[in-house]
């Protein structure tokens, strides 16, 4: 590998480092020879999630994606300048990452752009399937290859557990930013509405154990495979694992808003070990 894509990797790397504690433990229980793909992946995937925050209107945001597609549509373009497209771009020819996989991921991702809200369970599963389940599941190539249907619907269970436990842990700044991605099926169930969600954090108890739930459902589901995986995949869906600490906090407070644990480092550790040993 040559200096510069070697710094290219490095740059991903730290980008996971401070940007998702949850992945960036997670490589260390990859192959060595895999976790710089796997870092270029996953920053990736911080770097087009961050795309909202960056923006002051949705146009910019659009061209920043648009961006991302023409790099990502072209297998000559290195990507040169841009350390993530560059390390990107290396990481899908060698391991020979369907290129649609990404367009799909990138068309998704301009729901993240306006204030629409998520209408209900069904687009929510959608909206995870061509994001975090993709990554998932592009995450689990790099590791195996082709990986079987077991695999592939673990993946799917797991972005959506991902996704909802994320809205539990990111609530404040996600209200911050003005969005309402919890499904609104879910929250007329629980006797809320997009404009409470937004307007919280109080009166929002119920909504919020509900959410849980529905994260917790998903989650039991990829548990339940695991066995099934090869421990060489199990890598790939540590990251969704460790929403389980999250999910029981919130579970066990009746749902008043999460906040961290000071262990939440060795919760993290324990749920990696466990999966790995599964």
């Amino acid at each position: 590998m040559d200096k510069g894509l070697a710094a290219d990797f490095a740059e991903c790397r730290r980008l996971v480092d401070e940007g998702d504690a949850d992945r960036a433990v997670s490589l260390a229980y990859a192959p060595d020879d895999r976790r710089d793909a796997l870092a270029a992946l996953y920053a990736f995937d911080i770097e087009t999630g961050r795309v909202r925050a960056h923006v002051s209107q949705p146009l910019p945001g659009e061209i920043r994606l648009q961006w991302w597609r023409d790099r990502l549509a072209d297998p000559q373009d290195e990507g040169q300048g841009a350390p993530v497209a560059h390390a990107l771009q290396d990481t899908i020819r060698r391991y020979d990452l369907p290129r649609d996989a990404f367009e799909r991921y990138l068309d998704a991702r301009i729901f993240d752009l306006y204030d629409d809200p998520m209408p209900g369970r069904a687009e929510f599963e959608v909206y995870a399937g061509e994001t975090a389940s993709t990554i998932i599941m592009l995450a689990a190539m790099i590791l195996s290859g082709r990986p079987d249907t077991v695999v592939a619907d673990a993946a799917g269970h797991a972005g959506v557990a991902t996704l909802a436990a994320g809205l539990l842990r990111g609530e404040p700044r996600l209200r911050g930013l003005g969005q309402s991605f919890v499904p609104g099926d879910l929250l007329s169930a629980a006797g809320a509405d997009h404009g409470g969600w937004a307007a919280g954090p109080e009166g929002l108890e119920a909504a919020r154990l509900a959410l849980a739930a529905y994260a917790r459902d998903h989650l039991n589901a990829v548990t339940d495979r695991l066995s099934q995986i090869s421990p060489a995949i199990r890598p790939a869906f540590l990251p969704a694992l460790a929403n389980n600490a999250a999910l029981r906090m919130v579970e066990r407070s009746g749902g008043r808003p999460y906040v961290e644990s000071r262990f939440a480092a060795v919760h993290r550790l324990w749920s990696y070990w466990r999966a790995m040993r599964a």
